[in-house]
């Protein structure tokens, strides 16, 4: 079984859209972050270091090199010819609009990149970024906004430094919804102070305000962070591999079968990866939801509540 068979995944949907894979390139546009430039706070979330998901995070090649590496690693790996420019490292609407106009259409030039995947907080999303990228949804462009919002809970956003609450989400959300335009939250699974049912209340508010994409993330300790501090004098505990896999189960048998999971696991560089080690394994991760899932005889959207 893989995981497609019971979950509404990514590829799949692209695959039924399209007629034909499509993939997507993950950009870094050396935008910074509201939280670390001081106007909103400094140092960032507890938990990040950008490095983790991308490493060339000081010093990106430009968007066009970017693209055609990326274009070159997917076609020999999976043969596919159609992208999604992934706007992914840090905060990619936090700069005025004419700027992000130009970046979004320098990887926007050749036509085998179909569409924008504009990762980003929910309190940086103003009336003009979204009538940007509703202009390009216009225009018959795949446009997905991504939303990290990680926890649905104020008491966890605050102790992991967040810098917003829940209803930067909630307002963030209608704005977009109120342009058509298609949504992909960010959960994070095994934040401090969190338990399964945290994750499963999260999941239900992400659910009541409506949304078109879920990702799932479980929290892994990487190196130049303040989690790594906490987690090295004992003050945080990352998830067993059995565990996150019986929380993100739980998630997805709650969530409804239209919604499309971008992702289900979340990897770092075992060059920065301190704990927990089983998060250097995406396929082993992968193939541990697609075989709970079926021990379980179930799959995306079977059951309700809590």
């Amino acid at each position: 079984m893989v995981l497609s068979d019971t979950v509404n995944t990514f590829g799949q949907t692209m695959l039924r859209r399209y007629g034909e894979r499509v993939h997507k390139l993950a950009l870094n546009a050396a935008f910074t972050c509201p939280n670390r430039d001081g106007s909103k706070g400094r140092g960032g979330c507890t938990f990040c270091n950008n490095v983790s998901f991308n490493p060339n995070a000081r010093n990106p090649p430009t968007i066009g090199e970017q693209i055609e590496a990326g274009r070159q690693v997917i076609r020999k790996r999976t043969g596919a010819r159609k992208y999604i420019a992934y706007f992914q490292a840090y905060t990619n609407t936090y700069a005025d609009v004419d700027r992000l106009a130009e970046l979004y259409d320098q990887a926007l030039v050749d036509e085998d990149v179909i569409g924008l995947a504009v990762g980003t907080r929910p309190d940086c999303v103003p009336d003009t970024v979204l009538d940007l990228l509703t202009r390009y949804r216009d225009q018959g462009k795949e446009v997905w906004l991504e939303l990290g919002l990680q926890s649905a809970w104020d008491d966890t956003l605050q102790r992991v430094n967040r810098g917003h609450g829940f209803d930067a989400y909630r307002s963030a959300v209608r704005n977009a919804h109120a342009r058509g335009l298609q949504i992909c939250t960010h959960l994070i699974i095994g934040l401090p102070g969190e338990t399964r049912r945290h994750c499963l209340i999260t999941l239900q508010r992400v659910l009541d305000l409506g949304v078109e994409g879920l990702k799932l993330h479980p929290l892994h300790v990487v190196k130049g962070t303040m989690l790594a501090n906490q987690w090295r004098h004992g003050e945080y505990q990352p998830l067993s591999l059995d565990h996150y896999i019986s929380i993100a189960c739980d998630m997805i048998e709650r969530t409804p079968p239209e919604i499309i999971y971008h992702r289900v696991t979340a990897t770092a560089s075992p060059d920065i990866l301190l704990a927990p080690a089983w998060c250097a394994s995406k396929w082993k991760v992968l193939n541990a939801i697609s075989q709970e899932l079926e021990q379980r005889h179930t799959r995306q959207q079977v059951v309700t509540g809590f």
